[in-house]
């Protein structure tokens, strides 16, 4: 099932501004924060020095605003980068609402990061941080599949094949004939989310697949008293 949505129902179901949850995920790891921490302060030495440099009292209210700007790094920097992430999704001009079911899905482990390393005799090695991956492949009767990935976590138990499955698509053609992108992957029987990067206000989106239900069972009624 593909439903065409509005370009206003999409830009409710991936804002322009990170919503908390994109926020939480772009904060990152300690590691993560630690580099944001970093830039801030070299930032803030460099603000001091110039700040001590400047003269004008002009410049130096400029210099000021652009200083806390800077200083505040750390704070506001995953929220530019969660909101360029929407920008990507926001730039395909339309949507739709699909729903089909699961095919298959398996555990692989990801390469995250590489490290340099000297072992004892001196000989340099790469040292590959490895992570776990479920990856859920998901299709339709009309032969659409694809494949989404996240890491793996406890509440992928609750996945089965034959699960309803459900998702945005986005495209740049109007009739949605060729799919460039999809959003995270939500399994309504099991209130269950399966996303790298959560895209969606998920309770903007929750209420979208209640709201295609409940008109469904509406025209199923409807159908069947025609029938009778």
């Amino acid at each position: 099932m593909l439903i065409p949505l509005t370009r206003k129902t999409f830009e409710e179901l991936i804002p322009a501004v990170a919503t908390s949850e994109q926020y939480r995920y772009a904060w990152g790891k300690l590691s993560d924060f630690l580099k944001r921490v970093l830039i801030s302060a070299v930032c803030a030495s460099v603000w001091i020095i110039i700040e001590i440099a400047v003269e004008s009292d002009s410049i130096k209210s400029v210099l000021l605003i652009l200083g806390l700007i800077t200083i505040l790094y750390w704070f506001w920097g995953p929220v530019v980068e969660a909101s360029l992430r929407n920008l990507q999704c926001r730039k395909y001009p339309y949507c739709g609402f699909w729903q089909g079911k699961v095919l298959d899905y398996y555990i692989t482990e990801e390469v995250t990061s590489e490290q340099e390393s000297v072992n004892q005799r001196g000989d340099l090695i790469i040292i590959e941080n490895l992570e776990r991956r479920i990856n859920v492949e998901v299709g339709d009767s009309k032969g659409f599949t694809t494949s989404i990935q996240a890491p793996l976590n406890r509440s992928h138990k609750k996945l089965h094949r034959g699960q309803v499955a459900q998702l945005i698509v986005m495209s740049y053609l109007e009739d949605l004939s060729r799919i460039s992108q999809v959003s995270d992957l939500y399994i309504p029987s099991q209130n269950l989310w399966v996303s790298n990067y959560p895209y969606l206000r998920r309770d903007a989106f929750v209420d979208l697949s209640r709201w295609v239900r409940s008109q469904r069972e509406t025209r199923r009624r409807s159908q069947t008293s025609v029938d009778r």
